[in-house]
Parts: C-alpha cells; sequence; structure tokens
C-alpha cells in the first residue's frame, strides 16, 4: 500500500488555530512573533535553524521586488542545512499534515512560501 503523499501548508501566526486541518505546527521565523503567546500560537516546534540568515532577512526587508532573489538566496542556505532539512521532512511525513507558520504581513512574498516549494520538491 503506497502511503498518502504528506501535505504541507503555511498559516500566519496571527490566524486562528484549527488542530484539525493544520496538523503539526512548526514556526519557521527565526524572530518570535509580535504579540502572541505560546498558548496563542499552539506549536508544536520552533525552526529557527530553516529561517532565513539575519543577513538575508534584513537584506529582503519583506520588500516583493527583492523576493525572487531572496528566494535564489534563501534556497542556497537551505541546500547548506541538508541535515536540518531531512530532519523536518522527516517529521512531516509522520505527521502528513503540517503547518509552516511565518509572521510576515505579505502572504506571497516570504521565507514560508519559499520553504515550503523547497520541502515540497524533496517529498
Amino acid at each position: 500500500m503506497m502511503s498518502k503523499q504528506p501535505t504541507i501548508q503555511i498559516k500566519r501566526a496571527y490566524e486562528d488555530v484549527e488542530k484539525e486541518k493544520d496538523g503539526w505546527r512548526v514556526l519557521v521565523d527565526r524572530l518570535w512573533p509580535r504579540g502572541v503567546s505560546k498558548q496563542e500560537l499552539q506549536l508544536d516546534a520552533w525552526n529557527k535553524e530553516l529561517a532565513p540568515s539575519d543577513k538575508l532577512r534584513r537584506w529582503f526587508d519583506h520588500d516583493p521586488e527583492k523576493f525572487e532573489e531572496f528566494s535564489r538566496r534563501y534556497r542556497g542556505e537551505l541546500h547548506e542545512k541538508q541535515e536540518a532539512v531531512q530532519e523536518l521532512l522527516s517529521t512531516i511525513r509522520e505527521h502528513c499534515k503540517a503547518t509552516l507558520v511565518f509572521a510576515a504581513r505579505d502572504r506571497d512574498h516570504n521565507n514560508a512560501v519559499v520553504l515550503k516549494d523547497y520541502l515540497e520538491r524533496k517529498l
């Protein structure tokens, strides 16, 4: 029997938690989201290691014009952290449903978008 392909979704830290829908929840930002308590976030993990480096995060500064280059550089950083990537993939496979939680206002131009795509290509 083939095992079911795991699903990965992304969600802002400020959206309501839907445990049934969200599955395993991991914060993928280096910084804790402002004004949100641990109880509110209901995370299963916080993976700072796979967040963009401080240098890259500051350079990008959530500028949509820089998103393509940010994505390229961030993928390069992820490529250098294969052990952590494989660990995260294994946890996602184990839970079958995972949500990458991020704080950025822009839902289309952020690290979680890039990380989701990167992980899905490796599943």
